[in-house]
């Protein structure tokens, strides 16, 4: 659209830049809603700090309140602590929603500033340095707050909270805490409560070794009623002082359960035995409450009648991660017979062995799944859009329209998937691909040979064909799942090397027996979903080339994360050529997670990735592996956009100190947000530096995990 002289502004008022001309309209010719829809994909803090002083025109249109309203500041890593206060000086009274979770960079002088947001009403702190004193001093101010998410971090004291500060929190009605000592944090004070948000990080020993008790501050006993609860969701991270702590925070529930709870939800790894007061909180449950979302540990419901006497209403999200809940169990009590569930958006069944078999008890890894139990889940829960079947043994048998693609297809709705590799193979061998040689764990000299993939050549990994086998039974999945945005293939058996509050694991169970049949021509599949940005690839021991990586890089333009682990044979890498042209047209990729065995990150690896020019966030995990520190430099200075470098590999402990001081002191200072991790990956102390990643990254890209169907959909923000 045209536009008049006397609605552009002066020259005086219009840099170069405002007066961009594409196709002979001028830039802000354009009308406001069209403007302000542009302006809305800008960074706040660059709106108010750069955007706005151009012209009055922008001005005015970056005051405008749809702007305002909401201020998101996670993972905007380049707003720095000057930017952040000037942002909240000048618009602070207009911000009503405020997020800065995980701005770890910003000093709590910086964070102090959140005070002037006056008519604030949901606002997250979590990831910030908060103490007592400064959590005290920006609520008294906050007198709108109904929703606030923070951390409880070692040497909080709620006696420091002033009245102003308690009577602030006793407003509040959501709030999500992230506990990092044994502390019951603001929930006294919080009287009106109708979600919680529990996330356990409290680590068992100090870093001097002091084993820490399970035991609240004298004085936060006497937790206020949760009378009008709702919504109770606490994730766990292991060690056993999280589970005594959650144990208290239980407690107060089991004596009075309450009456408008409609989602109980706790995610434990490992096992976390019933005490009797979460029995008579389970009993209670079943017979006063009616639930629509769900989740327990696998401790609680193995072997249990407790589902048989829960009552659910138009269930939304349901979680049996890990549980040894069978077919038969799933759809008489959960999905009523196979009735009518269409409200359920989202279902976890990763590491539920038996869930697609009739009987619990005698299933055996090899063995084929129930079909019926499948295509009844399926007909009940038709519109699905998140569902997890990873960790598991999920084998078709023979037979026209009964594999578990075929029978998947038909959730047209889906939005992201987690399979096992073994279960997307034919259930009949393909002629077309020969046996997978066996894992090898020899240490190769560099890549060995390599394999040079044409761009043109990659897509087509078949000879004589176009792509993929319109035959393959994965391929007929993706074909009739277009939209899906996220998709995680791992292997049965795989467990990553990376630890979790403990040392690094040095043995991995073999891959099964089935996904050796499942290779390049099922991953080059995957470049059939043109709207795909998030991609888990782990333990697929039939990549020969990597060539399918290739069609992933090409056609899936909208790739946004990309994890890759133990390809191919485990004692050489084998599709180091086709990841380098991969990466060449991966230009959305904001995070790469690379982990296999015995892999030099030397000058090609970071030549090739130095493409990717919206990267902000790499994790390299490779047992024996090697990296080359003059590449690793060279790579940080062509992407800029580079915040988060961890790499665990086999270098010694001299030469990764001295890579990650090199990287420090050549960055730090124009990257506000830059956090570097170079360690040995077998080394005694790892456990001890990883317990400083910001708990964004850690949780996010550092640590290998399903992410499908982890959290029931909007929990939070």
């Amino acid at each position: 659209m045209a536009s008049s002289g006397e609605d552009l502004p002066s020259d005086g008022d219009s840099p170069p830049a405002a007066a961009a001309v594409a196709g002979g309209a001028h830039l802000l010719g354009f009308s406001d809603e069209i403007l302000l829809h542009i302006l809305s994909h800008v960074p706040c803090t660059d709106l108010v700090v750069n955007v706005r002083h151009t012209c009055r025109k922008l001005a005015e249109l970056c005051l405008d309140k749809s702007l305002t309203h909401t201020v998101l500041l996670q993972r905007d890593y380049e707003a720095g602590e000057d930017q952040v206060k000037q942002l909240l000086r000048e618009i602070g009274r207009e911000i009503q929603q405020l997020n800065m979770a995980g701005c770890y960079w910003l000093s709590g002088a910086t964070i102090e500033h959140v005070a002037r947001c006056r008519s604030l009403v949901k606002a997250d702190l979590s990831g910030c340095h908060l103490t007592s004193l400064r959590l005290s001093k920006v609520l008294s101010a906050l007198q709108h707050l109904r929703s606030l998410a923070i951390d409880v971090s070692p040497g909080f004291d709620a006696g420091q909270l002033s009245g102003e500060c308690k009577a602030t929190l006793s407003r509040v009605r959501e709030l999500r805490q992230t506990l990092f000592a044994p502390s019951y944090g603001v929930v006294p004070c919080c009287t009106r409560l109708e979600r919680l948000l529990l996330y356990f990080e409290i680590l068992d020993r100090t870093r001097e070794g002091a084993i820490l008790p399970g035991q609240l501050m004298v004085g936060q006993s006497n937790v206020p009623r949760y009378q009008n609860l709702r919504v109770f969701y606490a994730r766990l991270a292991p060690g056993y002082i999280n589970q005594e702590v959650v144990r208290l925070y239980l407690a107060v529930l089991s004596d009075r359960t309450p009456e408008n709870l409609h989602a109980f939800l706790i995610s434990v790894p490992g096992s976390f035995a019933e005490s009797g007061a979460t029995r008579n909180l389970l009993d209670s449950m079943a017979r006063n409450v009616v639930l629509d979302a769900l989740q327990l540990p696998k401790s609680w419901l193995s072997g249990s009648a407790l589902l048989q006497h829960m009552r659910f209403h138009n269930p939304f999200y349901l979680s049996f991660s890990r549980c040894t809940v069978s077919g038969s169990l799933l759809i008489q009590h959960i999905l009523n017979g196979g009735k009518d569930l269409r409200s359920l958006a989202s279902l976890n069944l990763s590491g539920c062995a038996h869930c697609l078999a009739p009987d619990s008890l005698l299933r055996r890894a090899e063995d084929d799944i129930d079909s019926g139990i499948l295509e009844t889940l399926v007909a009940a829960c038709c519109n699905l859009r998140h569902l997890n079947l990873s960790a598991a043994h999920h084998h078709s048998a023979e037979g026209p329209g009964r594999h578990l693609c075929q029978l998947l297809a038909q959730l047209g709705h889906l939005r992201s998937l987690s399979l096992p590799v073994c279960s997307v193979a034919d259930s009949a061998p393909r002629a077309d691909r020969k046996p997978a040689q066996p894992a090898m764990h020899a240490v190769p000299c560099g890549f060995g040979k390599k394999v040079r993939i044409g761009v043109q050549a990659c897509p087509s990994p078949f000879p004589g064909q176009a792509g993929p086998q319109p035959s393959s039974v994965f391929w007929f999945l993706l074909k009739s799942l277009p939209f899906l945005q996220r998709l995680e293939l791992i292997g049965s058996n795989f467990s990553s090397a990376m630890p979790r509050n403990e040392p690094a694991i040095r043995n991995s169970l073999p891959p099964c027996s089935r996904a050796q049949s499942v290779g390049d021509a099922e991953v080059a599949a995957i470049g059939q979903l043109a709207f795909l940005r998030h991609l888990t690839l782990a333990q697929l021991p039939s990549i020969l080339t990597g060539s399918g990586l290739v069609s992933i890089g090409l056609q899936c333009q909208q790739l946004q994360s990309l994890s890759l682990a133990n390809l191919g044979m485990m004692g050489k890498v084998v599709y180091m050529s086709a990841l380098s042209d991969m990466l060449k047209h991966c230009k959305r990729l904001k995070d790469l997670r690379l982990e296999q065995p015995y892999f030099s990150a030397n000058a090609q690896f970071f030549q090739a990735l130095s493409q990717c020019s919206a990267l902000q966030r790499l994790c390299l995990v490779s047992r024996s592996g090697t990296l080359q520190p003059e590449a690793v430099l060279a790579f940080m200075a062509r992407c800029l956009h580079v915040v988060v470098c961890h790499m665990f590999t086999g270098e010694s402990l001299a030469t990764c100190r001295s890579l990650q001081q090199s990287l420090l002191r050549s960055f730090q200072a124009e990257r506000p947000a830059l956090n570097v991790v170079i360690f040995p990956l077998l080394h005694e102390g790892l456990a001890d530096v990883i317990r400083d990643v910001p708990m964004a990254h850690l949780d996010e890209i550092t640590l290998f995990k399903s992410r499908v169907a982890e959290e029931p959909p909007n929990l939070w923000w």
